[in-house]
């Protein structure tokens, strides 16, 4: 069991927004009693608080993917319905919750040793909303 597990407040159907996530990762689902959300292993406590509070950029959730095609499919699913894109690989979904969606080996270009490096692959990030990993491998390559 988590020691930490995140509490977000939602003003709306909590049913509709597990469902909603569940079917977006294939890994995920609804468990216990008051229900919780797990998913890729994360567990998530969602509470249907009313509109006192709604959720805001200071808090996202990371989701390493490995491949473009991933980025690609969740982005998309995601952004489904109302969500909106946002930059470096982050978009908030319709239910207001933000996402950042990044290729694994992304902190280890912006951290290389060779600032000129890590400042290319930086400037290409800065340029996207979607983090496409071929244009930024190229960036950490000097392509």
């Amino acid at each position: 069991m988590q020691k930490i597990t995140p509490f977000l407040w939602f003003d709306g159907n909590i049913q509709e927004i597990m469902g909603f996530y569940t079917s977006i990762f294939p890994n995920s689902q609804i468990v216990g009693t008051p229900p919780r959300l797990m998913l890729e292993g994360q567990e998530l406590i969602l509470f249907n608080g009313g509109p006192h509070y709604k959720p805001t950029p200071a808090f996202s959730l990371f989701v390493n993917c490995e491949t473009q095609i991933e980025i690609d499919d969740l982005w998309e699913k995601l952004l489904s319905g109302g969500g909106m894109p946002n930059r470096c690989g982050w978009l908030q979904d319709k239910y207001g919750l933000s996402w950042q969606l990044v290729p694994p080996q992304l902190g280890t270009w912006l951290q290389d040793k060779n600032p000129t490096i890590a400042k290319r692959v930086m400037d290409a990030m800065l340029q996207m909303n979607k983090l496409e990993i071929a244009v930024l491998e190229k960036a950490f390559r000097g392509e």
